[in-house]
């Protein structure tokens, strides 16, 4: 589904410089593949998380985030408008998409995961700001910062002995996404 755009995770935090905020581990010049695989296997394997919403384009990153999110989220809010606008961004990124899951998104609980899936969506590109307040563009970001607390605030809600396997799962998930689609 996806062609990385790195070839190396310097340079994704070359390109990026916020993923420093976002995670414990220095960069290397191991490819973006290998260095996942060392942040699953680390003692802070939530940087996974980060490092793969910033590493896959937007598009993957919105549409990894929802697997996510569906994996690790039973509560009825699953089902959301925030979430199916998210979705349908992914599944046709148009503007008019892209501007309903905003609309969603910035209206949305800010403690529900779909708030931040719908403003990830939102926030892949073009203008963020409200009708009639001008132009404020979004910055390359703001869709990995918004897919990061999605996913992690619905690992919160998973009991503690299952995050870890839910953890590695999305990071598998993640993982495929940057292997691309397979051969054959």
């Amino acid at each position: 589904m996806t062609m990385l755009r790195f070839g190396t995770a310097q340079e994704v935090f070359d390109a990026l410089p916020t993923l420093h905020d976002d995670l414990q581990a220095p960069p290397t010049g191991d490819s973006p593949q290998v260095y996942l695989r060392t942040l699953g296997a680390s003692d802070t394997p939530e940087d996974g998380i980060a490092f793969c919403a910033y590493v896959l384009g937007r598009r993957e990153t919105v549409w990894w985030a929802c697997q996510c999110v569906r994996m690790l989220v039973t509560a009825p809010e699953i089902a959301d408008s925030a979430l199916k606008a998210a979705e349908a961004w992914v599944q046709e990124p148009d503007e008019e998409r892209r501007m309903t899951a905003l609309t969603l998104g910035i209206a949305g609980d800010r403690r529900l995961p779909t708030t931040w899936l719908a403003l990830a969506a939102g926030w892949s590109g073009g203008n963020i700001a409200r009708p009639g307040q001008g132009v404020v563009l979004a910055a390359p970001h703001y869709t990995a910062k918004a897919v990061r607390v999605a996913i992690l605030s619905s690992l919160a809600s998973v009991p503690a002995r299952e995050r870890g396997d839910r953890l590695r799962r999305c990071l598998d998930g993640g993982l495929r996404l940057m292997q691309g689609p397979a051969e054959g």
